[in-house]
């Protein structure tokens, strides 16, 4: 029993023996290993720890060096959007894309540097980012159009805007989303997407606006005497302006019921409202004094009989 026990671990000594030779290029018995075999098996473990080193050092350098020039940049670029006066929401958004894009890009260097294959990040990094584009194609939609609306500026918060149906002032602009106040002070959140692609009719591009009125009298009353009215009333009115144009009063049109008078006069966009209400009033009670009459639709009907 005790000689089979000998041979038994002698022949897994030699077998573990060889498969360590075999792995380092030695000699396939463990009795042939000798003080020479021993120093070359040190000197290959050391080339490769001495190697191994190396490379952490140089990704180590690799990666301080490229985090300063990652700080770098971004201070290039909010320098440039600050210039540019590029909205502040907008601003930081990029800043952090910029870093977070050139620091998976200096992580990759990193690791190619180590030694590891890098085209299986790559390669995963591509796919998380079909996945991810697929299930946010509407809100990537909407993120894109915010980042249109920041840098183009079609319109700015303070703004009163018609779009997608919706007219209002434009309270806070979001990178996905636009949010307006109403006039009856209602909170319509519009997705950006439809506004980067849509038609946006911003009252406030401008300073001046240009007002038009249709006021009817009746058929019989005197034409002259209206328009001379309606030009006395504008003429009273310091709010309305001279230029680009004179105030303009004619004759539009003889309708079915009246006869239409067509006003334009030019204000300034913060004066809209209060001309456009204030001078309806004031004709309407200047019309009944000098007994002109505003026609209203309505029907004659004759009875006859037999």
């Amino acid at each position: 029993m005790p000689q089979e026990f000998d041979t038994i671990a002698k022949t897994a000594v030699d077998s573990v023996g060889t498969d360590i030779s075999k792995a380092i290029g030695l000699p396939t018995k463990l009795d042939q290993l000798t003080g020479e075999t021993l120093n070359l098996f040190a000197q290959k473990i050391l080339q490769q720890i001495l190697s191994f080193g190396t490379k952490i050092l140089i990704a180590i350098l690799i990666y301080f060096v490229g985090r300063w020039i990652i700080k770098k940049l971004k201070r290039i670029c909010t320098r440039i959007f600050e210039r540019r006066e590029i909205e502040p929401s907008l601003r930081t958004f990029l800043i952090s894309l910029i870093n977070i894009t050139l620091t998976i890009v200096l992580l990759v260097i990193i690791v190619s540097v180590l030694g590891i294959e890098t085209s299986s990040f790559v390669a995963l990094f591509a796919s998380a980012g079909v996945a991810i584009g697929l299930a946010l194609s509407g809100t990537l939609q909407n993120f894109a159009g915010g980042v249109m609306v920041l840098l183009f500026k079609p319109y700015k918060v303070g703004d009163v805007i018609e779009a997608q149906g919706y007219t209002g002032t434009v309270k806070e602009i979001q990178i996905f989303n636009t949010i307006l106040n109403t006039l009856d002070n209602k909170a319509i959140i519009i997705p950006n997407g439809g506004l980067a692609t849509g038609i946006i009719n911003n009252y406030s591009k401008e300073n001046i606006r240009r007002i038009e009125w249709i006021y009817g009298i009746a058929y019989g009353d005197d034409f002259d005497k209206a328009r001379t009215l309606i030009l006395n009333l504008i003429n009273e009115d310091n709010r309305i302006l001279n230029s680009p144009a004179e105030p303009f009063v004619a004759l539009n049109k003889l309708g079915d019921n009246s006869v239409d008078i067509v006003v334009r006069v030019w204000v300034q966009s913060s004066e809209y409202w209060n001309v456009y209400f204030n001078l309806n009033e004031r004709v309407y009670k200047s019309f009944e004094q000098a007994g002109l009459n505003i026609p209203f639709p309505q029907m004659d009907i004759h009875i006859k009989r037999d």
